[in-house]
């Protein structure tokens, strides 16, 4: 059974893949054949084995391994399973930590920003939803030259290439639109979408790319493998749980105003204590201090202040003295 995956793979890709499953089910069969008891007769492969399995193809040169035991443990898989990479694997004696010399660690750190600078000056903005992914394309600081129209259509044609890299740098899937920025040529539109459907045509998973709209969108698709670099890295944050902003202190100084109307209608206290934030408490007692003297008089009670080093600015509480 051969999937829709496997439309416009090269023959030649297929072939190593038939090989590579025949030669695991033969193992997974003769393991099955020497086993008296209930155990595993397979489970996934290794991270480095996987890696090697999946993306390494005709266009990567060299396999770098810094340590002598995962070579001898590739060297051994690939000897039986993928003898063809045996010619690109070697070893890297360096002391110099290898993410260091090619720069993984600032790669893997910009793939996780929110905002792609542009070498021309402009830049992308790529945010993920549970639905979809959506990327908006700005000129930025990049005026051009001739006229408006040019620096447009010169920051588009910039961006397919920057998302088609990005795509597969975050290992983005599911539905994906587009921001380009406006083009009132026609041939202009056209060029950038042909564009992007060239550089994503070397892109081992599959994409769809529908015509740009009136509004300067473009809805694609893209198989989604597996789950994207910022879903298998990052975590949601404790802070704002995941919603990317936090109310801002003012804000909270004014829910703390309108909490204490609604304690001194319901509680007898001679004194309220609050506890809140450094930003918030400092806030209260500096420009909101006018409202803070007014709110007091209202109530007629005194109200104090506690700063609390481990609130988020989002969080307070009213102790009824």
């Amino acid at each position: 059974i051969i999937r829709t995956a496997a439309e416009g793979v090269d023959e030649r890709v297929l072939r190593s893949d038939i090989t590579f499953l025949r030669k695991r089910w033969q193992d997974i069969q003769g393991l099955s054949r020497e086993t008296t008891k209930p155990s595993v007769m397979y489970s996934d492969l290794p991270l480095v084995h996987r890696v090697l399995r999946d993306m390494v193809g005709e266009s990567v040169e060299k396999v770098r391994i810094d340590s002598r035991e995962t070579l001898a443990g590739v060297t051994e898989f690939c000897e039986s399973y993928i003898p063809e990479l045996l010619d690109v694997i070697e070893h890297y004696p360096g002391e110099r930590p290898i993410f260091d010399i090619y720069g993984v660690e600032d790669e893997i750190q910009k793939a996780l920003e929110r905002q792609v600078q542009l070498k021309s000056g402009g830049y992308l903005i790529i945010d993920q939803t549970e639905s979809m992914t959506t990327i908006d394309v700005n000129t930025g600081r990049f005026v051009g030259h001739r006229n408006l129209e040019e620096t447009i259509f010169k920051t588009n044609l910039e961006a397919a290439q920057a998302i088609a890299r990005q795509l597969r740098l975050r290992n983005l899937g599911g539905i994906i639109i587009i921001d380009f920025i406006d083009m009132k040529d026609y041939s202009h539109r056209q060029q950038v979408l042909q564009a992007l459907e060239k550089v994503l045509a070397a892109d081992s998973a599959k994409t769809y790319v529908s015509t740009v709209s009136q509004l300067g969108l473009v809805e694609m698709t893209r198989k989604r493998t597996r789950e994207s670099l910022e879903h298998i890295v990052c975590e949601a944050c404790p802070i704002c749980v995941g919603k990317g902003y936090l109310k801002t202190a003012q804000t909270v100084c004014y829910e703390i105003f309108r909490e204490i109307l609604r304690e001194v209608r319901q509680f007898d206290a001679k004194e309220l204590l609050v506890l809140a934030s450094q930003d918030v408490v400092d806030l209260l007692l500096d420009e909101e201090s006018d409202n803070l003297a007014q709110l007091q008089t209202f109530v007629d009670r005194n109200i104090r202040f506690q700063v609390e080093s481990l609130y988020t600015q989002e969080q307070y509480d009213i102790v009824l003295m």
